[in-house]
């Protein structure tokens, strides 16, 4: 018995822990529930993830493809893909349709700020400034604070020339965000007024915000260059090719001081540079020609100036150059016919009929060079060059009574030149006017009465220095030489300073 109770108590035992086999094997993971399927897109957004792919990917064809089954499925009230095709339409030159597009938008959801600045863009593209305000106006009512807005407005409020507003508008605009666009737009608004001090004062306030920009350096420096303060200009200049040594602008501004400087091989270096990356710009072949001008290789001169021609055939600036080598190289026909073509795309710029006047002398036509000396006189009456190549010009002819007249203005204006620093008296027109003072017995002047020598057989006296070059663009201000060439930063103006070159030899 008591070994049945013993077998009864370890079968108890056993079954009340379990083996170590049993305890191992693993308990089966419940299946997890399958994940539901994704919801399905409306069918308004179902492929404007695709036509986005296609637009930023410039695949055009297929993005409108796409847009064009999307508008046929919803019956066009699908906002993305006409958004989208008002875009590609802008791009191709279509602006009134890609002006409906956006308008369609617009009217499909009005609280969308982005198709109201659109649709104002548009207005703005096909010239009705105006609507364009308006519209940005109503957007900024949705969007305070918008940059783009703002500036967008001031632009539009330049081009109806109401300046205030626009200084107003882009002030606002850089309050919202400092933007380089800003800064450039209101200094081209001042420049507009004539106030380049401000324009320079903006500038200074964007390279401070933006102090790495070579545009924005660049233009400064040519505002320096145009008010004279040289030094400040090249140090500008000098920071802009610092951080892109290929800024074309800057090398032209920089290559037209050293020119000033008869630094003509170093010019000439800077002008290799910009011509690997602008081989077709007519004010860099102008500026070599010019350079070629000033080291006496007149040939490579002329062949460099006529390339710039063919590039730029009604600039003025280049025919003047052409009609002043010519005249070097006692070419007077062709002068005369450079001379004259310049004379009419620039008919109020007295130096073109000066240098007209000699070429005449040259070709023996007193009469016509006499009526192209008063009209010089007539156009700008205290250029110096002027009035001594006119007064020599009479004395060759006899007339002493009028050619001491016009030498006594021009003493006067010489005197007063002096007085205040603004001419860079030419050695070689002041040693012309020391002969022909004492030969028309006026020679009692303070500022040549040291002078005693017969006047020059020469019919010219030494003649002015090419002009310099204006663009008319304010973005740029810097396609152009200064004398000898284009001057990136000057304005149209006559030019005092006198060339070191006589163009008309005078054996």
């Amino acid at each position: 018995m008591e070994d049945d109770n013993a077998t009864n108590d370890a079968i108890k035992q056993a079954a009340s822990n379990p083996s170590l086999d049993e305890i191992k094997q693993p308990v089966k993971a419940q299946p997890k529930p399958r994940p539901k399927k994704a919801p399905e897109l409306p069918i308004f957004e179902r492929r404007n993830w695709l036509i986005h792919l296609h637009y930023v990917r410039k695949e055009y064809e297929a993005c409108k493809m796409l847009i064009k089954e999307q508008v046929a499925e919803t019956s066009g009230m699908c906002e993305y893909p006409l958004y989208v095709q008002a875009l590609i339409l802008r791009q191709m030159g279509r602006i009134q349709e890609s002006l409906e597009c956006f308008q369609t938008c617009a009217l499909i959801n009005a609280q969308n700020s982005d198709n109201l600045k659109q649709v104002a863009r548009s207005l703005f593209l096909l010239g009705r400034h105006k609507a364009a305000i308006d519209v940005y106006s109503e957007a900024a009512r949705m969007s305070s604070r918008d940059w783009e807005i703002s500036h967008n407005q001031g632009v539009c409020y330049m081009y109806l020339k109401e300046y205030m507003k626009a200084k107003e508008m882009l002030k606002q605009a850089i309050q919202f965000n400092r933007h380089d666009l800003s800064y450039v737009m209101l200094a081209k608004i001042y420049l507009m007024e004539g106030d380049i001090h401000m324009a320079i004062d903006v500038y200074k306030r964007a390279i401070e915000f933006s102090p790495e920009n070579p545009e924005l350096l660049t233009t400064l420096g040519l505002l320096y260059l145009q008010m004279n303060q040289n030094q400040r200009a090249f140090e500008h200049l000098g920071n802009a090719l610092t951080y892109d040594p290929s800024n074309v602008k800057a090398i032209l501004a920089a290559g037209s001081m050293m020119q000033q400087h008869n630094d003509y091989d170093v010019a000439l270096t800077k002008y290799r540079i910009a011509a690997a990356a602008v081989p077709e710009s007519a004010p860099l072949w102008n500026n070599i020609g010019m350079c070629f001008f000033g080291r006496k290789k007149y040939v490579a001169a002329i062949s460099c100036l006529k390339r710039a021609g063919y590039l730029a055939s009604f600039d003025w600036r280049i025919l003047y150059n052409l009609g002043l080598v010519h005249l070097t190289m006692q070419q007077y026909a062709s002068a005369f016919h450079f001379l004259s073509a310049a004379i009419n795309l620039k008919p109020k710029m007295g130096q073109l009929f000066m240098l007209l006047a000699v070429a005449l002398t040259h070709l023996d036509d007193t009469d016509n060079a006499k009526q192209a000396y008063e009209q010089a006189l007539q156009l700008d009456s205290k250029d110096v060059s002027i009035l001594l190549n006119f007064s020599l010009f009479l004395y060759n002819l006899g007339d002493r009574k009028t050619a001491t007249k016009h030498f006594i203005a021009f003493e006067q204006s010489m005197q007063k030149l002096k007085d205040t620093g603004a001419a860079d008296l030419d050695a070689e027109l002041m040693d012309t006017a020391g002969k022909l003072g004492p030969a028309l017995q006026v020679g009692e002047s303070l500022v040549w009465k040291d002078k005693a020598n017969q006047p020059s057989t020469s019919p010219s006296a030494p003649l002015p220095a090419p002009p310099p070059y204006t663009d008319t663009s304010t973005e740029a201000l810097a396609n152009a030489p200064t004398p000898p060439t284009h001057d990136p930063a000057a304005s149209e103006q006559n030019s005092n300073t006198r060339s070191d070159r006589v163009a008309v030899p005078s054996q």
